[in-house]
């Protein structure tokens, strides 16, 4: 299994409260900390766009 490549939020301040994200074809993948071991959460790119909807406050009816 290839590693992730992990990203930093942008919004992240200093400190340990921070979002990492790692990007592939069939998933995104999130994390509150890049160094194993760690919790993650995994969505498909259809169900990332719904969180993004859903975090914006945005109507989530399907286009």
């Amino acid at each position: 299994m290839t590693p992730h490549r992990w990203q930093k939020s942008s919004y992240c301040q200093e400190g340990d409260a921070c979002v990492h994200i790692a990007a592939a074809p069939d998933a995104i993948h999130f994390t509150d900390r890049p160094e194993p071991p760690h919790p993650t959460l995994t969505l498909t790119p259809t169900a990332f766009r719904t969180f993004l909807r859903a975090l914006k406050g945005q109507h989530l009816t399907p286009r």
